[in-house]
């Protein structure tokens, strides 16, 4: 078994609006849309969603890998967790392979205004093929965990481009009018 693992931290500045950020991150797949293109969401509940996450390369193989992710709002802090993934296309694999993510967002007032804080921890776990075993476990671990921190850090590049578009429309949309993807 190999273990590999990454953290990301975020910080956003809020611009001003007539509506407050702690209105708009009180729904749920507002946050899912802004990490994930529509086109690959599938709403499966109030706070869950499956998302097809865009392949990814390691060690030879493309691996294209399909997350259930909750996404709930608890004490003014939204919280986000997957621990039910799956590797599309490698079902004998999957058997071998576990992810967690967990991360949570909280708006905070400072003296320079409002931000946004936050960070997502990715964990997997696999049982590498055969094969993979005369690849020495630091090469393994290096690869594995640059390749999970830059999934992180495309989703916080995404996070910080998206969620502030979004909210700006949102913010400024008249009440009755839905302006989700």
């Amino acid at each position: 078994m190999v273990r590999f693992s990454a953290s990301q931290a975020v910080t956003i500045s809020v611009p001003p609006q007539p509506l407050s950020m702690e209105d708009y991150l009180s729904e749920p797949e507002r946050l899912v849309y802004a990490l994930v293109d529509s086109q690959r969401v599938e709403i499966l509940g109030p706070n869950l969603f499956r998302v097809k996450v865009r392949a990814i390369k390691f060690l030879g193989f493309a691996l294209q890998p399909v997350c259930d992710i909750e996404v709930w709002l608890e004490a003014g802090t939204v919280r986000l967790r997957s621990d039910r993934c799956q590797l599309e296309g490698y079902d004998s694999f999957n058997q071998k392979f576990s992810m967690n993510m967990q991360g949570y967002l909280v708006s905070q007032d400072t003296a320079k205004g409002k931000k946004l804080r936050g960070q997502a921890n990715l964990v997997v776990t696999v049982d590498l093929p055969q094969a993979m075993s005369l690849t020495p476990k630091p090469i393994l671990e290096r690869t594995g965990n640059g390749l999970l921190n830059g999934i992180l850090i495309t989703l916080k590049q995404r996070l910080m481009r998206q969620l502030i578009a979004d909210y700006s429309v949102w913010a400024s949309s008249p009440p009755s009018v839905s302006s989700l993807p």
